[in-house]
């Protein structure tokens, strides 16, 4: 039997064979391991090893090319021998680095992306899915810097401070200096507070030294 006898061409379009062969695609075995995740996973070759042949036995020839402007994506298409009817997936290239292994993994991963979309076939797990199903490596958080309280004598400095403030703006330039630790702490903002009232009172007549 030649290998013309075993295309079938009795098919009327793309659609035809297609539908003929999506009925004869076996599973695709996950032959390959990711060493990152220790998994099995269907690479290209796997995945082209099922979907190729079949195809061709249906009078179905696979093509795979560059295409764009910048040549960033690779079209796979599925042409219909007899009839030149055709389906095409276009699959944009995401090169992670910027050199030919970088753009032969991107354009490994569109073909068989492509091969996949176009055919139906789908692996039941691959490197990809597995990838997204890892959980993330959790970071430790920044513990909060704990404040050391002010000592006796850091509050009274403070407090003098704040009672000997002439103005009402020397004594918000005096708070605003403070650690956070003497603003927080009640005898200080006594203090603050008994000199801002006092500063607040009205000087009146009978006060204004002649």
């Amino acid at each position: 039997m030649t290998v013309q006898d075993k295309i079938k061409a009795d098919h009327k379009n793309i659609y035809a064979a297609l539908c003929a062969a999506q009925l004869e695609f076996g599973s695709v075995t996950k032959g390959s391991v990711n060493p990152a995740f220790k998994t099995k996973y269907a690479d290209l070759a796997d995945v082209a090893g099922v979907i190729i042949p079949t195809l061709a036995r249906n009078g179905v020839c696979v093509v795979q090319y560059l295409v764009g402007e910048t040549l960033g994506a690779m079209r796979t298409e599925f042409v219909h021998a007899e009839t030149e009817s055709r389906v095409q997936c276009d699959v944009p290239l995401l090169v992670d680095k910027n050199n030919m292994q970088g753009m032969k993994s991107a354009t490994t991963y569109a073909k068989r992306i492509g091969l996949e979309s176009l055919s139906g076939v789908a692996p039941d797990d691959d490197d990809g899915n597995t990838a997204a199903k890892a959980p993330p490596q959790r970071r430790s958080e920044p513990q909060p810097r704990q404040e050391q309280a002010p000592s006796a004598e850091a509050m009274d400095h403070a407090k003098d401070s704040l009672s000997n403030a002439e103005t009402l703006d020397q004594l918000k330039s005096i708070w605003s200096d403070l650690p956070k630790s003497l603003q927080a702490a009640t005898a200080v903002i006594a203090a603050k507070n008994d000199r801002k009232s006092a500063l607040d009172q009205p000087i009146l007549e009978s006060e204004i030294p002649y």
